[in-house]
């Protein structure tokens, strides 16, 4: 694709309106072009995965990317004919405590959403489900075919079809509900530790401070 017909700066304005609170974060690297839109999970609050025998600490976000996938890259598992149109869920980091709940577990949002969403959309592309990749919900498009000249117009589109899709589902609304139950617990749990709270905690009432006597000239 031509420089040109790689203008991603329109994405952020059209999915703004479907992603509301999500920050926009543009994707210019890699394999990948457009804008990730995430909630991150306020510091403190993090899982832990493992790396060889080293135990990582790493800060959970979730959202949903919006773009352009230029070459297979990391994405290979998606078996994708670029250039390609997507629009992916994820939840970081993978194999975390935040995606083995959210996507792996057999209950799981991503598992329930994915089942009711693949009920709402009959025709292709349809939505996958990748529950050990970044891109654990993904519905995505081959723009081999498109004339060139109608990249912006086509993928437009898929974007605004794929994205309503994923508002009437719930899962754009139950992903931010997740962050800010996050950030609540975090607030609660320091809170709880701090040295007044600790005292309240347990029914004690903070002892009153006392005043040292005055002293005579």
């Amino acid at each position: 694709m031509a420089r040109a017909r790689l203008s991603t700066a329109w994405i952020r304005a059209l999915a703004e309106p479907y992603l509301r609170g999500y920050r926009a974060e543009r994707e210019t690297c890699g394999s990948l072009r457009g804008y990730w839109f995430r909630w991150q999970v306020p510091r403190g609050q993090t899982s832990l995965r493992r790396r060889g025998s080293a135990v990582v600490r790493s800060q959970a976000s979730f959202g949903f990317f919006v773009g352009y996938l230029l070459h297979a890259g990391d994405y290979d598992f998606l078996a994708p004919e670029p250039p390609e149109c997507l629009v992916f869920a994820f939840v970081q980091p993978v194999g975390g405590g935040a995606h083995r709940r959210l996507v792996r577990q057999p209950e799981s949002l991503m598992r329930k959403t994915f089942h009711y969403i693949r009920w709402l959309t009959h025709r292709p592309p349809r939505f996958a489900l990748f529950d050990r990749e970044i891109a654990a919900m993904v519905r995505h498009n081959s723009m081999r075919d498109w004339p060139p000249n109608k990249y912006q117009h086509f993928s437009r589109n898929f974007f605004i079809e794929t994205l309503a899709w994923l508002v009437r589902s719930g899962l754009v609304g139950k992903l931010r509900e997740e962050a800010l139950r996050s950030a609540g617990a975090q607030r609660s749990l320091r809170l709880k530790n701090s040295p007044h709270d600790r005292e309240s905690w347990h029914g004690e009432k903070p002892a009153a401070r006392q005043s040292s006597p005055r002293e005579g000239p």
